[in-house]
This record gives C-alpha cells, structure tokens and sequence, in this order.
C-alpha cells in the first residue's frame, strides 16, 4: 500500500497509517488474505491519524466473547489497563491471544450468520 503514512506510538513502535478514502479500494484483497490465514490488520484514519481498524471477524468475535466474559473481563480489564498506563514495544496479536486464553485458530459456531 504505497499511501501508508507511518505514525510513531507512544510506546516507540509504529503503526502504518492508511488514508480513509484509500481503505475501501483493499478491502476485497483485505478478506482474501483474511480467508488465506493472513489476520494483518488494516489500520486508516485522516492525516495520517490512526482512527479506525479492520481485523477478521473471527478475531472480533473473540474480543467480544472475551469482554463480555464477566468472569474474565476484570482481569482482561486489569490488564489492559496496565498496559495502557505502562507503555510498552508493542506485542504480536498471538502473543495477546495467548496470554488472554484464546485460541485464534478455535473454529467459532458461525450457525446463527448468513451464509454467503
């Protein structure tokens, strides 16, 4: 993606910035790489600002099921908030997943979604 701006974190790393108008010309690429295992996500916002982030839906599915988790949400909360008040480089999605309890590759019960 040429038009990526970077933009530096507070922790040091950085997150590769796509413009708005940009975003919706990769979105077929996007959820064929989503479909091949590749779960990078897409990250746009205006003036080289982070805004806004797409990631798989099964990974979406996941946060939700975790935040909604009332018996794991405080302690995802606690750590989470750690973090936010200790900033760090940044952690791989994997490594998160893991340390959380999640299974990333876990097969979700898709039953109640259309099909395609």
């Amino acid at each position: 993606m040429n038009s990526e701006t970077p933009h530096l974190l507070p922790d040091g790393e950085t997150a590769w910035v796509i413009p708005t108008e940009e975003a919706s010309k990769h979105l077929a690429n996007l959820l064929r790489l989503y479909r091949e295992g590749q779960a990078e996500p897409l990250i746009f916002g205006d003036a080289g600002q982070p805004e806004a982030v797409v990631i798989p839906f099964t990974v979406w599915r996941a946060l939700v099921a975790e935040a909604t988790d009332e018996e794991g949400f405080d302690s995802s909360y606690s750590l989470v908030r750690h973090r936010l008040a200790n900033p760090q480089p940044s952690i791989p999605l994997e490594d998160v997943a893991a340390e959380l309890g999640w299974d990333l590759d876990e097969d979700i019960d898709d039953s109640d979604l259309k099909p395609r």
